[in-house]
């Protein structure tokens, strides 16, 4: 018996240090120390052996079932060590190289122009009012000086839902909303940035959604003059200290008298060339003392109260400052454009 504990030992050795892989050597060690291995066999016929002798070959037993067992974990740390360094080489990485670029994204262009419009005025005081895009009648018009029925209503080709209540064509609403909040109590300096909707043919100036800014300014003894000084710093600080502009009379139907302000062409400085159509100006908003009908509908003493509104297109101001000739480019949501003006 002892002999053949031997030969196990010597063989189990030999087949141990041919083992190439975790399975293997597992399979080894179920075929020589499993309940039914080969050590466990000889075991069986140790009833058989005298008394004095079963100490002696118990002892070696374990001492063969020891070294194999210490010859298995050896081959299997080894294979494992041998896989971890075969994987690692495999998966090198050069912790030295840069890393790779990823791409993030940054603020639309209007986003950007309309965030450095709401800074400049938040600057002079004025607060930054919203409003619903679904609006009452009342508000787009009638509180506007625009009665129903009235001729320049037909300017704004709107988008009504019902009869009372349609997509907002400009954001004054938000202007008449808040002037009848204070009701005529207080001054106003406000701006209302947001997206209005009239139904208009989809081209290279125009949509039938863009975004607008309007401004209003109420108190006391407010004049003409304290308009156009607004005005001028606004075209400074967005296009230029070398730019200058001219109002013009116009008619808007919720300021008299009404103005439309038109900036130095940047191209030409005024010469006349083809961006300008040859006049050296170029027109860039809307603007007039408020009309005193609209400031009585708010409650506003006419005879102490005055006021200037202005309105914007963000949309042809990015066009103008940043050299854009599609208006369509700000809504088809192309990377390649929007990805350009990051830095705005």
């Amino acid at each position: 018996m002892k002999d053949e504990l031997k030969q196990i030992e010597e063989e189990a050795i030999a087949q141990i240090d041919q083992v190439e892989t975790l399975k293997e050597a597992q399979d080894l060690q179920v075929a020589y120390l499993g309940r039914k291995g080969s050590i466990t066999s000889v075991l069986r016929g140790m009833g058989k052996l005298p008394a004095e002798e079963r100490p002696v070959v118990g002892e070696l037993a374990n001492k063969v079932r020891e070294i194999i067992s210490e010859a298995l974990e050896n081959k299997k740390t080894a294979i494992e060590a041998e896989q971890l360094e075969a994987q690692l080489a495999k998966e090198h990485i050069d912790v030295t190289l840069p890393g790779r670029h990823v791409a993030i994204g940054g603020p639309h262009l209007l986003t950007s122009i309309i965030e450095e419009i709401e800074d400049l005025f938040i600057g002079l005081g004025y607060e930054v009012k919203e409003g619903p895009e679904v609006e009452e009648d009342y508000y787009n018009f009638e509180a506007l000086n625009l009665p129903k029925g009235h001729p320049a209503r037909d300017m704004q080709d709107s988008f009504y839902i019902t009869n009372e209540l349609l997509l907002r064509t400009h954001t004054s609403p938000v202007q008449a909303r808040t002037m009848r909040e204070v009701e005529g109590r207080e001054p106003i300096r406000m701006i209302c940035p947001g997206k209005v909707y009239r139904r208009d043919s989809d081209d290279a100036t125009h949509s039938h959604q863009f975004t607008q800014i309007e401004g209003l300014y109420i108190d006391e003894k407010v004049r003409m003059s304290d308009l156009k000084g607004t005005l001028k710093l606004f075209a400074k600080h967005m296009f230029g200290a070398d730019r200058e502009i001219r109002l013009r009379p116009s008619f808007f139907p919720f300021t008299e008298p009404s103005v439309e302000m038109d900036i130095s062409c940047k191209v030409c400085a005024g010469k006349g060339c083809s961006v300008c159509k040859k006049t050296g100006w170029i027109e860039i908003l809307g603007a007039g003392m408020v009309h005193p009908k609209v400031l009585e509908m708010a409650g506003y003493d006419t005879e102490k109260y005055t006021g200037f509104a202005f309105g914007m297109g963000p949309d042809r101001i990015a066009m103008l400052k940043y050299g854009v000739d599609d208006i369509r480019q700000f809504y088809v949501n192309d990377v390649r454009f929007l990805s350009q003006y990051h830095h705005a």
